[in-house]
């Protein structure tokens, strides 16, 4: 498979392509979590309409050319918060990002939408290994890579340092291989 289905399903979540029509609905999150995500967040300080316009246009375009896969996290029938899948680090890999409305938090949302993106990510064609990058003073995106198998490969200062005010310059890379979640799906 080249490209990831355009919706998954996956315990409480679904996940499923952003649209326009999902314009008021991510603005919505959106403003409902800035405190939760401008410290993590550098396009969170800038946000308003017309950046959420612009995010939900280059998704598209991202999508179209086969650069990026970014969803909208969905729990009856509400946007709680955005994932993707991005061709960013290289040949073989994908890498994940995701966040959730504060609400939505401490529930487990975030592994179960980003395991859905896992097992999505190891179907398409070409991909051995998938990755998820945070900084290191954000122990929350590293608890969703622990919690499905992924491994601390390395911790790297970010050349031009922190970029958000929570942020301490120090980029956590976590890899997952397709035979770790083969290993890890197999024992059930």
């Amino acid at each position: 498979m080249e490209e990831p289905a355009e919706s998954l399903s996956s315990g409480h979540v679904e996940l499923r392509r952003w649209r326009m029509s999902d314009l008021n609905a991510l603005e919505q999150a959106i403003c409902e979590s800035l405190d939760h995500l401008m410290p993590w967040m550098p396009w969170a300080a800038g946000h308003g309409r017309q950046p959420t316009v612009d995010f939900l246009t280059w998704s598209q375009e991202e999508w179209e050319a086969r650069r990026g896969f970014h969803y909208a996290i969905t729990s009856s029938d509400t946007v709680i918060g955005s994932c993707s899948l991005n061709r960013r680090i290289g040949a073989g890999g994908l890498d994940i990002g995701y966040w959730l409305h504060p609400q939505s938090t401490g529930r487990g949302l975030a592994t179960t939408a980003t395991a859905a993106l896992v097992r999505q990510g190891f179907q398409m064609a070409g991909i051995d290994h998938l990755e998820i990058h945070h900084d290191a003073a954000n122990p929350a995106s590293g608890a969703v890579a622990l919690r499905l198998g992924f491994t601390e490969i390395e911790r790297t200062p970010v050349p031009e340092g922190p970029v958000a005010p929570g942020e301490v310059g120090i980029d956590v890379v976590w890899r997952m291989t397709a035979d770790q979640w083969n290993a890890r799906t197999a024992e059930g």
